[in-house]
């Protein structure tokens, strides 16, 4: 089983990772983008992965994945069985999370020789 603990330390290992309240929830966040929340008192997380990524880490895992029963699921929101789910399975699951949400740095060498071109 996974701790709220241990979820809030690989959540928040993440380059500029946040807590915040989001409800009756906590969020983490990268910007004001959220990648995951965490119910402590149902013992889950909710990840938001893309399409192709939630299709396949749920039919791999079953147990300890699933899509929101509505349409958030539709849009990659998937729970996590915090009591089923591997602490390396999560580890990756949250890495997915987070860089389909976290800002794309951009190519400083591109960026400084468009702005000597005017």
């Amino acid at each position: 089983m996974i701790s709220e603990k241990v979820f809030r330390t690989l959540a928040l290992a993440f380059p500029d990772a946040t807590e915040q309240p989001h409800f009756e929830i906590t969020s983490f966040r990268v910007g004001k983008k959220i990648f995951a929340t965490l119910n402590a008192d149902h013992n889950r997380a909710t990840l938001l992965l893309p399409l192709l990524q939630q299709d396949a880490i749920v039919s791999l895992n079953p147990e300890a994945f699933s899509p929101v029963p509505n349409k958030w699921g539709t849009h990659g929101w998937t729970h996590v069985d915090l009591k089923q789910v591997k602490k390396g399975l999560l580890t990756d699951a949250l890495e997915v999370a987070y860089t389909a949400v976290a800002p794309k740095k951009p190519n400083l060498k591109k960026t400084a020789k468009n702005n000597g071109k005017r």
